[in-house]
């Protein structure tokens, strides 16, 4: 279990005894005495949100390893455990909230999305006249209203911007995330900053948790990883399922089911007449493929094509149930509960909840992946030919177990092709048909150069030795 290192603190209480025996005349000592009183109260209004917790923390427990019972791991709880949480959404107002409910009272929330009038059925800290406001503003508002005495921060950056600092000083780090990438970048910027010792085993004071949930209509899931130590999520990758996707000549000649439509619309139809890239936040290009899907729909006599479902099938939505964010939320608490006290085994190390016929979960150990790059540090090497070309090393880095998505490559001797900026992007783009003794004859590559690959699911570079 990770446990906290805790520090003596000074409470209300310990001001009024050092207060009492000190010269005052009596006016200041009973103007101070006031304020000492309204501290204690205000204080002990805080602590009552929490007396259930005694019977946590106070008593010995009898789950995973004997926890004696400590009242400095109570008080070490509300005063020094750190906690981030990334995302404000559906499932992150469920974290916030009951971490606040569970003793954590240093929590960062860091979310860089906006409230819409849609988030308002089920993201329950966020009111009408919230919408347009930062997600992340807004909760860490509610929350520091709500719980006095709860301190509670929030930015409104990308995960990908706040540099290694700014995590540094986390104890637990839990994610309400809604896309893979992010989750991908967090897994590996945590790996990064773990430290090791002589024996090349990680400092566990370097070792930072991450408590990952997920949820999909009435599907969920929760995991625990420590990195170095359990398996990363880069190990879990390939077994994420992909967009589904329907055949071309069904879209074509014979549609069933709304879903069909819109492909149709989004697919075909967008491509023959606009002739432009589609702009999936564009509300005018969305308007546009639901009403020809519509039209579609009425000439083959299916019924079901609205908008909300336009916008579903295209950026591949799958409707929010508050159940489902309530129940996973809960369950990365817990574990950051279990994980920041040490009162019980943390999960191993995954969760799955089911509940489209009941309400079923299931746990179970996910396996450390040996050819991992990520937690494995397998060394990164690649065989290349004089005659291979640079679009069939990008073709490498985009195919398991990489997974890159828009992967720039350079030398040591300069950029060989640039995802972004788009002018640079197309300056290069050339060389991606050119062999590889093509480019050195150019002067950018040698014997000796290895290839230094960045993307954006990854924080940090990586060099692949080329054979």
């Amino acid at each position: 279990c990770f446990f906290f290192f805790f520090f003596k603190q000074k409470t209300a209480y310990e001001m009024q005894r050092g207060l009492v025996g000190s010269e005052m005349c009596i006016r200041d000592r009973r103007r101070v005495h006031g304020i000492i009183s309204l501290l204690m109260e205000q204080e002990n209004k805080h602590m009552s949100y929490f007396t259930d917790l005694d019977y946590l923390l106070l008593r010995q427990g009898n789950l995973g390893p004997l926890y004696p019972g400590s009242s400095d791991v109570k008080m070490g709880l509300f005063n020094y455990a750190k906690v981030l949480v990334i995302g404000a959404g559906g499932l992150g107002c469920e974290i916030l909230k009951d971490l606040a409910l569970s003793g954590f009272t240093d929590i960062t929330v860091i979310d860089m999305d906006t409230i819409d009038v849609t988030n308002l059925n089920r993201q329950f800290l966020f009111r009408p006249k919230d919408v347009g406001r930062y997600k992340a503003e807004v909760a860490a508002e509610f929350i520091k209203n709500r719980f006095p005495g709860v301190k509670i921060e929030w930015f409104k950056q990308k995960i990908q911007e706040m540099d290694m600092n700014f995590y540094e000083p986390f104890h637990i780090i839990i994610g309400g995330l809604d896309n893979v990438d992010a989750r991908r970048w967090m897994n590996w910027q945590l790996h990064t900053m773990v430290k090791f010792d002589e024996d090349k085993k990680p400092i566990m004071s370097t070792v930072k948790p991450f408590i990952d949930g997920g949820t999909e209509g009435l599907l969920g899931q929760s995991r625990v990883i420590y990195p170095f130590i359990s398996h990363c999520y880069e190990c879990s990758l390939a077994t994420m399922n992909d967009k589904k996707r329907y055949n071309i000549c069904t879209l074509a000649e014979t549609p069933r089911v709304p879903e069909h439509c819109i492909e149709y619309a989004y697919i075909k139809l967008w491509n023959e007449e606009k002739k432009i890239k589609f702009d999936k936040d564009s509300k005018e290009d969305m308007i546009w493929v639901y009403e020809k899907a519509l039209k579609r729909a009425e000439a083959y006599g299916i019924q079901g094509v609205t908008y909300m479902l336009t916008m579903g099938v295209i950026k591949n939505i799958i409707p929010a149930v508050a159940t489902t964010n309530a129940i996973i939320a809960a369950s990365c608490v817990n574990e950051a509960l279990k994980c920041g006290t040490g009162i019980a085994a943390h999960l191993e190390n995954e969760m799955v909840y089911s509940g489209q016929t009941g309400t079923y979960g299931n746990t179970f150990q996910f396996e450390t992946n040996p050819g991992c790059f990520v937690c494995k540090n397998r060394s990164l090497d690649v065989t290349l030919t004089a005659s291979s070309k640079l679009e069939e090393f990008i073709g490498y880095l985009k195919a398991p177990p990489y997974n890159l998505k828009n992967p720039s490559i350079s030398s040591n001797s300069g950029p060989l092709y640039m995802s972004a900026p788009k002018a640079l992007e197309e300056e290069l783009r050339p060389r991606l048909k050119m062999t590889l003794n093509q480019i050195k004859d150019e002067g950018q590559l040698s014997i000796k150069d290895q290839f230094i690959v960045t993307d954006a699911v990854i924080p940090q570079h990586l060099l692949f030795n080329v054979t």
